[in-house]
Formats: structure tokens, sequence, C-alpha cells
């Protein structure tokens, strides 16, 4: 397909074959000669081609601030269950458990005394301002927080919830979560349904093919 001067915006020139940058245009592109544009169909990369530096997805924010905050609390004595392969003794970590009244926790953690942390993780200001659910997890969690990359404008979240800030590298806790403890009974079953839900995966992971 040949180009024509309106694939390249109006800072180009034509000349001979070749795309140059008019320089008496604001905001000029400057571009090298393709040594090879007289012959057809051998040109490197059109200006087209060129690749962009994209920001990244939602979606991979949101896995770089999982790992990062899993990453976080194993060093704080979490044993983390995915996404983070290794294990640590202290807490247990469950990724998107599912409670009663329907609502799922992107992160729950167990401590070594008991205590379930439910975080919420957050990929940028759209998903926190659309998302009103939040305050359902604590009557699920002795403790709550959000995780969110180093970019969120955490002044925005309240200041009554705990706050991880992480990458995909690690996290570090900026606001210690306040307590608020369960009912002994709750407590019970949300533990009992912790660790059949951690048993179901990784029973899964061993033997995929096994009936469920």
């Amino acid at each position: 397909m040949q180009m024509n001067r309106n694939d390249v915006g109006p800072s180009l020139e034509h000349d001979e074959g070749q795309w140059e940058p008019n320089p008496a245009r604001e905001g000029a592109v400057a571009l090298e000669p393709c040594p090879n544009r007289h012959k057809e169909g051998t040109c490197g990369m059109s200006i087209i081609d060129l690749p962009l530096d994209r920001a990244p997805r939602r979606p991979d924010i949101t896995r770089s601030v999982c790992r990062g905050a899993a990453r976080h609390l194993r060093e704080r004595g979490f044993a983390i269950w995915p996404p983070i392969p290794d294990r640590h003794d202290g807490f247990a970590t469950i990724t998107e458990m599912t409670f009663a009244n329907g609502r799922r926790g992107d992160i729950v953690a167990l401590s070594p005394s008991g205590d379930l942390l439910v975080v919420e993780v957050k990929s940028g200001i759209e998903d926190y301002r659309i998302d009103g659910k939040w305050p359902d997890y604590r009557d699920y969690c002795d403790a709550f927080c959000f995780a969110v990359a180093p970019e969120f404008p955490a002044e925005i979240l309240p200041e009554d919830v705990g706050l991880i800030v992480a990458d995909g590298y690690g996290g570090a806790l900026i606001r210690e979560a306040p307590r608020h403890p369960l009912a002994p009974a709750r407590r019970k079953a949300l533990t009992i349904a912790f660790g059949r839900l951690a048993a179901a995966r990784l029973a899964g992971l061993e033997d995929p093919a096994a009936p469920r």
C-alpha cells in the first residue's frame, strides 16, 4: 500500500519518495532517511509501525499490586497462597475468597493468632470510585486495608482503614489496619472456609484431572 502525506500528518513533507520533516512547522518529527527507500517493499519500518510506550493496563496493575502486597504480607509473617509460589510460616493468604454476602476479597489473610485480614486491591482512581462495596468486607474480617500502586493518590482513601502501597516486587505498610474483632463463631466459620478453600486449590494443582 502506497503511503500518502495524510498518513503521516501535517508535520512531514514529501520529496522524491522520502518523508522528511518540515522544520518550519511546530512539532515536526525528526526521521532518519530510509536507505532502501527507492526499492519497493524494502523500507525497514514505517512511521506507523514505530513502537509506543503504552500505559499499563488495569489488569496488569491489579496483578502487580496483588503480588507486591502478598510479598509484603509474607515479609511480615504471612505464608503466601497464590500468587507467590514459596511458603513462609505466619499468615496464610488466599486470593479471591467469596463471603456469604457475595463479596469477594482480593486477598484474605489469616494471622498466627487467628485474625482475618481482607486486602482490597485498587488499580486506579476510577476502580476505587465506581466500587462502593468495600465497607461490606468489614463484617467478614478483623481488619481491612487497601493495596494500591505507588502512583495512586492515597489521600482520596478513607483514613479508618489500613493501606499498603505495592508494585510487582514488594510493598510497604503505610497505615496499619484498625482492628474490629469478629464474633468468635463467625471467625471459626471463616477460618474453616479458609482452610477448605486452600486445601481444594492445592489439590487442584496437584491433580487437575481429579473430579471436584
